[in-house]
């Protein structure tokens, strides 16, 4: 298993309570660890428990164990059971997910001898006390990686105290064995915004203006004429809704993908500012979807915010009666920074386009939206002064086909 420089310094120095590497994606800090957590495991001595926390389980699954058993074969890497566990190397270790607070109670009464961490800034913090409170054992040992995120997250505190940590940091090109051209695509995806500072550099920088600073500077670049002839090689269409509530509008957005993925084309996109009642929601949701389908073909699908299931059940409805054959359902609402991260990738790609004849509340929506700068972590402002409905809206559209979108 060939290790680059930055990997040997880690395996060769990591001997400290915190064992920590933070830094850019794809830069080899968790492909170390397939390598250091059977060794951590194997050394210990039973005097405390083993324990793996990631964002949730399943990321943790799909990060560490499944890649972990690829290398080891299922004898040494087992698979998670019904009560959280899994056979590592022959010892039993615990799995937890760190995103809520509520995850605390997983840990409070057990003395940790091993602990592993994943994607550590996206826990709550209330876990990484209670786990700091918990590796009670002389020989205790930690291990973890995350991505750098803004000046004032807790974590970054933590790695700046006097702590027994060893930290190393990383950048994209501190990993040997990634093709070039791709590290070359990579920046350029990322060029202009905050993820190319934590991403490719690995450093922890504050999320500050224009949350799609491409799209803000040049919005004309990302605009389609109905003559483009990307127009002629339409797949699945999709509408994105956003309800409306005292102090947010209700949008609609339809996105198409064309050429098997290779664009997100925003076909069109309303906001309006006024309350409607059930119906007449329904209504000006059906009326939305029969325009798109005589110019561009039948939506197969509408994804809405599923938080309203009342106001889905009355779009269903009022569809059934009016015989538009689309599939309403609740969206998918993955977390809000992914589906950033997504748009912003397009963007950089040059991969999502806009028709300029009916999207312009999604092109101000995108060209108005800011980061919140009052707050540690990032989030995206969302105090009436920019369109967040229309933002999510689009997203509902795209979110379920990501990897499709990235591959």
């Amino acid at each position: 298993m060939p290790l680059s420089d930055k990997q040997i310094e880690y395996v060769r120095n990591a001997n400290r309570r915190w064992n920590i590497k933070v830094g850019a994606t794809r830069s080899g800090k968790t492909f170390c660890d397939f390598y250091m957590i059977p060794k951590r495991i194997r050394a210990t001595s039973g005097s405390g428990i083993i324990v793996l926390l990631g964002n949730t389980s399943g990321t943790l699954s799909r990060n560490i164990l499944e890649p972990m058993r690829s290398i080891w074969g299922d004898t040494l890497v087992g698979t998670p059971s019904s009560d959280s566990s899994v056979m590592l190397f022959g010892k039993k270790c615990f799995i937890i997910g760190a995103d809520k607070s509520s995850q605390v109670a997983k840990l409070q009464g057990a003395g940790i001898e091993y602990a592993y961490g994943d994607e550590i800034t996206t826990w709550s913090e209330d876990v990484f006390n209670m786990l700091k409170s918990r590796l009670d054992k002389p020989t205790s040992v930690f291990d973890g990686t995350c991505n750098p995120g803004s000046p004032n997250h807790w974590f970054k505190r933590f790695l700046d105290s006097d702590a027994d940590i060893f930290a190393q940091s990383y950048t994209i090109d501190d990993n040997p064995f990634l093709p070039p051209s791709f590290v070359r695509e990579l920046k350029k995806e990322y060029s202009g915004t905050v993820l190319y500072d934590r991403y490719i550099l690995g450093r922890w920088c504050a999320a500050e203006g224009a949350v799609y600073p491409a799209f803000a500077s040049d919005a004309n670049s990302f605009l389609i004429y109905n003559s483009d002839p990307r127009l002629k090689k339409l797949g699945k269409i999709t509408v994105g809704v956003d309800f409306g509530g005292t102090k947010s509008g209700t949008s609609f957005v339809c996105v198409a993908e064309a050429e098997n993925y290779q664009y997100a084309v925003v076909l069109a996109s309303e906001r309006h500012s006024s309350t409607f009642d059930a119906s007449g929601l329904a209504h000006r949701f059906c009326l939305f979807c029969e325009k798109v389908a005589s110019e561009w073909g039948a939506p197969f699908a509408a994804y809405c915010d599923n938080a309203e299931s009342v106001l889905i059940r009355t779009l269903k409805s009022e569809a059934a009666a009016r015989g538009l054959p689309i599939h309403i359902r609740g969206a998918l609402k993955s977390p809000i920074n992914e589906r950033i991260k997504l748009t912003l990738r397009l963007m950089a790609q040059k991969r999502l386009l806009l028709l300029r004849t009916s999207c312009s509340s999604l092109a101000d929506a995108f060209s108005s939206a800011l980061w919140n700068t009052k707050v540690s972590h990032d989030e995206r402002l969302d105090d009436g002064t920019s369109d967040i409905d229309s933002l999510d809206a689009f997203e509902y559209c795209i979110e379920r086909d990501t990897s499709k979108y990235l591959r």
